[in-house]
């Protein structure tokens, strides 16, 4: 399983939490049909789809850049001790595998320097807090939390009006202990580093874009889950806030980064997870990263 990447004066490793998950694809995809489905099983198997199912298979992972000037995590994952009744796969999960495979790429906790979480959804946010002796401290000690302050603002009223468990055990305590920068969607980190507005899964997701004078990779969040989304990027995931923004999104993105050499790296792509878009007819194909 391929981890790292080396791109133009920056390395990209890949931090691996789950890549166990898989999703009902008729369920998880608004619009996907089983004969669309069946038409695309030859290229989506074995790796994208769960082969003689119905299921697409995920990947759950964070990544960490080492440019020039900082070690930069983007999302921070699933997480630990973390309450997921929804989510058996996540629920109190007490595993080492995510700091191992922090390790495993020379990282410790204390070497991050910002921590950019591209949505708060669960599975980007769990990482930023561990529990000691009962309270959610900020995992990593000396790192800044740059977050959309709209998609925080968004989240804050609906935690409000209904409790959400990773706004309480992930998000608040950072918020807490005055590590969070509430930044625009749009903000430059430095010259290396510049988020992207990518609107539609929530309120205000950005993509992150990397390299000096232009970009060298990208860091997608969830604006796409599966490359059945690059072929048709009508197909909207069912837990987009907004559909019609989101297929708008991906289309645009898709287009954008089209025959470049743009290294487009997926949160949820099965491995290696990163790689180029090309053109197919009146979509996309992803195609995995082997240079």
């Amino acid at each position: 399983m391929r981890t790292s990447f080396g791109v133009n004066d920056m390395t990209i490793h890949r931090i691996v939490e789950q890549e166990t998950g898989i999703r009902p694809a008729l369920e998880f995809l608004a619009g996907l049909t089983a004969d669309v489905l069946e038409e695309n099983r030859s290229w989506l198997e074995p790796s994208a789809l769960e082969p003689g199912t119905r299921n697409l298979s995920f990947c759950f992972q964070s990544y960490v850049v080492r440019t020039p000037h900082h070690t930069v995590l983007i999302d921070s994952c699933i997480g630990n001790d973390k309450v997921r009744p929804k989510r058996p796969a996540w629920h109190l999960k007490s595993d080492g595998d995510y700091l191992r495979a922090l390790a495993a790429a020379g990282v410790s906790v204390a070497d991050i320097d910002f921590v950019l979480c591209t949505h708060l959804h669960a599975d980007h946010v769990g990482w930023n807090t561990r529990l000691d002796n009962g309270r959610w401290v900020p995992t990593f000690p000396n790192a800044r939390y740059l977050l959309s302050a709209k998609e925080y603002a968004y989240w804050a009223a609906q935690h409000a009006a209904s409790p959400i468990e990773c706004i309480t055990d992930s998000v608040l305590p950072i918020i807490e202990a005055k590590r969070a920068d509430l930044v625009t969607s749009a903000h430059a980190l430095d010259d290396h580093v510049r988020l992207m507005p990518t609107p539609g899964h929530t309120v205000d997701h950005f993509a992150v874009c990397l390299g000096r004078g232009g970009d060298a990779a990208v860091m997608t969040g969830d604006l796409i889950h599966s490359p059945l989304q690059a072929r048709y990027p009508q197909l909207g995931a069912r837990v987009d806030l907004d559909p019609v923004q989101s297929a708008a999104t991906r289309r645009s993105f898709l287009e954008r980064y089209c025959d470049t050499r743009t290294l487009c790296c997926t949160a949820h792509f099965p491995s290696p997870s990163a790689g180029r878009i090309e053109r197919w007819g009146d979509g996309f194909r992803w195609q995995p990263a082997t240079d």
